[in-house]
């Protein structure tokens, strides 16, 4: 099943003050995670192979490469989760070239249907995600970009801190 994702990504230069806020927000902490994502060529979207000690998942998405006003990106995305002794990514570097590798940790929040992660990327720095995520088809995109708009004010996010690229599009860019 597909699901409709908002997000924020920018650049984080005091990552302590956005736990701090995150707690007073009651925000639920699921840990950190050391993470690699594994990008392969596709033909269209982006298929990714996230292995880390909390989440394992392969992940395809869809994104218009351009932001909308402020930062805020819309994506539609399919999630399969594996086993991490599989041998899916063997299978896949067999099947397909990959693009490119991000290492990162990341700690990982939730308030209700929106995840937090702050982010410190191999290469890349320090960043905080916002995103605003619906998997049954019953939060509608206004209340989405309502949700990701209102904890942008609150982490005093400036415009000048956003960044329209992924991860993967930075480190290709190097």
């Amino acid at each position: 099943m597909a699901y409709t994702n908002i997000e924020i990504k920018a650049r984080c230069k005091n990552p302590d003050s956005i736990r701090v806020i995150l707690r007073a927000h009651k925000a639920v902490f699921k840990g950190t995670d050391h993470q690699i994502d594994t990008y392969f060529k596709v033909p269209h979207g982006r298929l990714k192979l996230r292995e880390g000690n909390i989440e394992n998942n392969l992940i395809y998405y869809e994104r218009e490469e351009k932001s909308a006003a402020g930062g805020l990106k819309e994506s539609r995305y399919i999630v399969y989760s594996f086993d991490p002794q599989s041998s899916l990514k063997e299978l896949l570097i067999k099947a397909l070239d990959a693009l490119v590798v991000v290492e990162k940790e990341r700690d990982i929040y939730f308030i209700d249907n929106v995840k937090f992660h702050i982010d410190t990327v191999r290469d890349l720095g320090t960043f905080v995600e916002i995103e605003a995520t619906d998997k049954d088809g019953t939060i509608s995109k206004e209340k989405l970009l309502a949700q990701c708009a209102f904890f942008l004010e609150l982490f005093k996010i400036s415009q000048h801190d956003l960044i329209p690229a992924s991860y993967s599009d930075l480190l290709l860019r190097k």
